[in-house]
């Protein structure tokens, strides 16, 4: 989608409404403005909520808990080979 904009007083351009809803931009949100290859690349910051992201290690940590660790020398027969073959 491509859009004309012009740029007014101080540098200001506005973000058309089509844009800012597909994208979900909302006032207040923090944007990133780049120059990649001569060109202006404007991306949404991304937030990392810490306390959402250690959540989702404990539910991945919950998932995979039944998975069995090998003992000590357990695996020292198995050939890679012999794990890819029906």
């Amino acid at each position: 989608m491509t859009i004309k904009v012009n740029v007014g007083k101080k540098g200001i351009i506005i973000i058309p409404k089509s844009i800012r809803d597909l994208l979900n931009i909302k006032e207040g949100d923090s944007l990133l403005l780049n120059v990649i290859d001569g060109k202006i690349v404007l991306e949404r910051e991304r937030k990392i909520n810490l306390e959402d992201l250690k959540k989702k290690f404990e539910e991945h940590e919950k998932r995979i808990a039944y998975a069995k660790k090998p003992r000590l020398g357990e695996l020292e027969k198995v050939e890679l080979e012999e794990e890819f073959e029906g």
